[in-house]
């Protein structure tokens, strides 16, 4: 198990974004308040060409999380060894400051699934979930951070609520955790639930990253609001407030702000970075 009191993370208490190949130029010319990266493990494992050669560029100057979406850490299957070999690989290559990954499962036998599915917070699903991150942490030489779900639905056979599971992982495991503002703020209208509950029962100190980013607005067949974690549009005001107040319980953390689809064009995405540094510039330093 990973010693739980070494940082969650290496990145500095600073803002970074989700990198895209289209602001290469811009970001290394301007990049406002930018200080780190996050890139999805999938889009570099290949063996070279161009995505390896702007990341290079781009880590001489900006500190490197990457971010894995494809393990299924929840999956009641054993991993990928294939996959995780091919992460390590990367890990290996890049030496980020940070690595996390979904708490979710996107597979079903030899099928891959182009999503992140849920699961029940169970004894059992406890015990499989903290052996993946064991073999995930043991594989990499190093520890992971695990993010927050955005949920849609809640499983009846739950024993655990969320934040308590999450909590239990760390204590098996010594992972870290990344917190996801905007998920909380999904789950929490999708569920009826209280946000600003969450984030005081959520076990900060683990907390090596924090996220926000956009989301899609729909209704059920009820006509509730439903909400879709689609990172492609600005943040929105009531997530500001609670990354406001997610950072008033905490030190200072490194905070991302997430634009993957509908991408915006590099003074807009700089914007929503900067305005991220002035909710995190007030928050004490530990």
């Amino acid at each position: 198990m990973y010693d739980q009191s070494s940082p969650a993370s290496a990145l500095p208490n600073s803002i970074g974004i989700g990198y895209k190949p289209q602001h290469f130029t811009d970001l290394l010319a301007a990049p406002g308040a930018v200080e780190w990266i996050e890139v999805h493990a999938e889009n570099y494992m290949g063996d070279g060409g161009r995505p390896h050669a702007q990341l290079r560029a781009l880590t001489e100057r900006f500190a490197l999380s990457i971010h894995g979406v494809g393990l299924s850490i929840g999956g009641d299957q054993p991993l990928d060894l294939d996959h995780l070999n091919r992460l390590r690989t990367l890990i290996d290559r890049t030496n980020p400051a940070s690595f996390s990954e979904h708490l979710a499962w996107s597979t079903h036998g030899a099928e891959f699934l182009n999503d992140l599915l849920p699961l029940p917070y169970t004894q059992a699903t406890l015990t499989r979930v903290a052996d993946h991150i064991t073999q995930v942490q043991d594989t990499l030489g190093r520890q992971m951070l695990l993010e927050n779900p955005s949920s849609y639905l809640a499983f009846s056979e739950s024993t655990l609520a969320e934040a308590d599971f999450l909590a239990a992982l760390v204590q098996r495991t010594g992972c870290g955790l990344l917190l996801d503002v905007n998920n909380v703020f999904v789950s929490a209208t999708n569920l009826n639930l209280s946000p600003h509950a969450y984030i005081d029962a959520y076990p900060l100190e683990a907390v090596g990253e924090i996220h926000v980013g956009g989301h899609a607005e729909d209704h059920d067949d009820h006509g509730a609001p439903l909400l879709i974690d689609s990172h492609g549009a600005a943040v929105v005001d009531p997530v500001w407030a609670l990354l406001d107040y997610t950072l008033a319980r905490s030190a200072a953390k490194p905070v991302l702000v997430e634009w993957d689809t509908d991408v915006p064009d590099w003074p807009t995405l700089r914007a929503e970075a900067d305005r991220a540094a002035a909710a995190l510039a007030p928050v004490r330093v530990i």
